[in-house]
C-alpha cells in the first residue's frame, strides 16, 4: 500500500461520499475537497513524468507552507519518486548541500527564493526547475511555470503505484551536532505512522486538524495532518512568515479546529493573550506541543482557562519514527517534566550507558532506545552513521533519560549535553527545571563552559519575564536552595531569547560556542564545587 491510499479510497465504488467533504484548507482562504486534491495530485504528478522524472528520482520541494505542498508531497510520491523536503530558512550554501547530498535532479519551488537558490544550482544535480507563485520576481525562462501542472491531465498517472517498502521522503535532520543526515520514509513507514497517531487519538471524519508549523517538518505534516487526513478528517494550514497569536485563534475559531499541534512558544502567547477570551475556542479537543518541557505556569493555566482541552506533550525525532511518546495533562502532577508513554505500536527501552545490551534499572539514567513500524533506520549514503544509530531495529536517541517503575520516560538531557564537573554528572535538564519555576524566568538553558580545574562548571542562560528584577545572585542562590551545591550555576547570563531550531529545540552548541570563554580560568582562580 502506498500514500496515494489517502485520496484513492474516496474514490472507490461505495465510498464515494467522502470524495466531496473538505480535505484540506490554507487558513479560512481556500479549500480542496478530497476530490480536487486527489486530481491535482494526479495532475501534479503527470506533470513531473513529462518533465522526465523516473522512478526513484529525487524531487526538492522549497516552498512555504500552502495547500499545493501537500498535492506535490502526494504527487511525488505517486510518480515513485523521493520527496526532498528543504528547509526554507537555510542558506544557499546550505540549500546546495541538500541538493547535491541527496541527489536531487528536479527542485520545486516558490518564487521568492529565487535570489537564494538560483545561484548556487550550479553546484547540484538539478536539472529541471518548476517555480509556483507566492508573489516573487519573475523567474527566468529556463524555469517552468507553475500552470505547466495546473494544466496537466488530472487522470491516473501511467505508472504504477510505489509498494510499501519504496522511499517516499528523505528529510534532513537539524544538525544540532554537524552536517544534517537524511532520514529516510517509506510508503509504509509513514502510513504506519499515521496510523499509530489515529489509534491513540480517535481521528475520524469530524476531525479537523491544525497544522501550524513549516511543512519541511514532520511536526507540521506526519504529525496530525497525515492521520487526520488518512481518517478522512479535514487538514488547516497555517500561512508561513508574519505570526501573530491572533490569526491563530482566529482560524481555530472560524475553521471549528478539533485538535492542533503547536510549538511552546505558541502555547504561551496564547495563554498570555489578552484578547485571547474574544475568540470561540470551544471546539479544541487536543493541544500537542513538542519540542521542549512545557513551563510549569502554562498547565496550571492550560487548566484554569480551558478545562475541556486535553494537553499532550510529545516525544520523537525524525530519524526514530517522529512521535514515540506522549503524556497527557492528567498525568503531569504526579510525573512533572515526564514525557509519558509509548504511543500504539512504540517501545522504548533504557540503555545502560555502560553496557548498551542491558536495560537501566528503574529510574537509572541511561541512553533512550526507540523502536516502531514507523522507523525504517537508514541514513542516506550514510553507512556508518546508519551502523551507528540503527541496532536491531532500534534507533539509539542520543537522549539521555529514565524510566520509572510505572512506565513514564524523563528525558534528562543529550548525552553530549552532559555536563561532568570534578567527576560529577550533571544533567542540565534538572537545573532547567528548577530555574522555569521561578516565577520571574520565563525561558532557561544550562550548558557546561570550560574551567581548568574541573572540566567544565555550569552555566545558566535565562530569559526573564518582562518585569522581572531577579539578579545572576538572586538564580545562584535560589539554586544552591533547591540542588546540590556542585549542579549550581557558577555563570549567569540573561537573553531576550535563546536560539533554537525550527522545531523548537534549544541551539545548545550556539551557545556553548558564545559563551566558552566564560568559564576559561587559570588553575589557582578556580573553585571548589560545594
Amino acid at each position: 500500500m502506498d500514500l496515494g491510499i489517502i485520496t484513492h479510497q474516496w474514490m472507490q465504488r461505495g465510498r464515494l461520499e467522502g470524495a466531496d467533504r473538505p480535505a484540506m484548507s490554507f487558513e479560512d482562504k481556500e479549500t480542496w475537497t478530497y476530490r480536487e486534491l486527489h486530481e491535482r495530485v494526479n495532475k501534479y504528478a503527470n506533470a513531473l513524468l513529462d518533465l522526465g522524472a523516473q522512478r526513484g528520482d529525487r524531487v526538492a520541494i522549497l516552498m512555504y507552507n500552502s495547500i499545493h505542498y501537500w498535492a506535490l508531497y502526494l504527487a511525488i510520491a505517486r510518480a515513485g519518486c523521493i520527496a526532498v523536503r528543504l528547509n526554507w530558512r537555510l542558506t544557499g550554501e546550505e540549500l546546495a548541500f541538500a541538493l547535491k547530498d541527496s541527489g536531487t535532479t528536479i527542485l520545486c519551488m516558490h518564487d521568492v527564493f529565487a535570489d537564494t537558490i538560483l545561484p548556487v544550482l550550479g553546484e547540484t544535480d538539478v536539472e529541471e526547475m518548476v517555480g509556483f507563485d507566492y508573489e516573487g520576481p519573475a523567474l527566468p525562462d529556463r524555469v517552468h511555470g507553475q500552470q505547466r501542472f495546473e494544466s496537466a491531465d488530472p487522470s491516473e498517472p501511467p505508472v504504477q503505484r510505489p509498494a510499501a517498502d519504496d522511499t517516499c521522503m528523505l528529510m534532513y535532520t537539524s544538525g544540532t551536532t554537524g552536517r544534517p543526515k537524511g532520514a529516510l520514509w517509506t510508503h509504509g513507514n509513514t502510513l504506519w505512522f499515521g496510523a499509530l497517531q489515529g489509534l491513540h487519538w480517535k481521528y475520524d471524519h469530524t476531525t479537523t486538524a491544525f497544522s501550524v508549523g513549516p511543512q519541511y517538518h514532520v511536526g507540521a505534516f506526519e504529525d496530525h495532518a497525515l492521520p487526520a487526513l488518512m481518517a478522512g478528517g479535514h487538514v488547516v494550514v497555517f500561512k508561513s512568515g508574519n505570526y501573530q497569536v491572533e490569526r491563530l485563534v482566529e482560524i481555530i475559531e472560524k475553521q471549528r479546529v478539533t485538535d492542533a499541534l503547536i510549538y511552546p512558544n505558541m502555547l504561551y502567547d496564547l495563554l498570555s493573550s489578552p484578547r485571547v477570551n474574544e475568540f470561540d475556542l470551544s471546539s479544541i479537543r487536543t493541544i500537542t506541543c513538542g519540542g521542549m518541557a512545557i513551563l510549569p505556569w502554562a498547565l496550571r493555566k492550560l487548566r484554569e482557562d480551558f478545562p475541556q482541552v486535553n494537553l499532550e506533550q510529545v516525544y520523537g525525532l525524525t530519524e526514530g519514527g517522529a512521535m514515540t511518546t506522549t503524556m497527557p495533562i492528567e498525568y503531569t502532577d504526579k510525573h512533572p517534566n515526564s514525557v509519558g508513554k509509548p504511543l500504539p505500536f512504540n517501545e522504548v527501552r533504557i540503555a545502560r550507558r555502560d553496557d548498551e545490551r542491558t536495560d537501566a534499572a528503574p529510574d537509572e539514567i541511561g541512553e533512550v532506545w526507540v523502536r516502531s513500524p514507523g522507523l525504517l533506520g537508514v541514513y542516506y549514503n550514510r553507512p556508518e552513521a546508519t551502523a551507528e544509530t540503527f541496532v536491531d531495529g532500534w534507533c539509539k536517541t542520543g537522549d539521555l533519560g529514565r524510566m520509572t517503575e510505572d512506565g513514564f520516560l524523563y528525558i534528562t538531557g543529550r548525552a553530549k549535553d552532559m555536563i561532568i564537573s570534578g567527576g560529577e554528572n550533571i544533567y542540565p535538564v534538572e537545573l532547567e527545571t528548577i530555574l522555569t519555576d521561578h516565577p520571574e524566568i520565563k525561558d532557561a538553558a544550562v550548558i557546561g563552559v570550560p574551567d581548568a580545574k574541573y572540566q567544565e562548571t555550569v552555566c545558566a542562560v535565562i530569559v526573564c519575564n518582562n518585569d522581572a528584577t531577579v539578579t545572576e545572585d538572586d538564580i545562584i542562590e535560589y539554586s544552591r536552595s533547591r540542588l546540590a551545591g556542585y549542579k549550581r550555576p557558577r555563570y549567569v547570563v540573561f537573553l531576550d531569547e535563546l536560539p533554537r531550531t525550527p522545531s523548537g529545540k534549544v541551539l545548545k552548541r550556539v551557545l556553548r560556542d558564545d559563551y566558552e570563554g566564560l568559564g576559561t580560568r587559570r588553575p589557582e582562580e578556580a573553585t571548589e564545587p560545594q
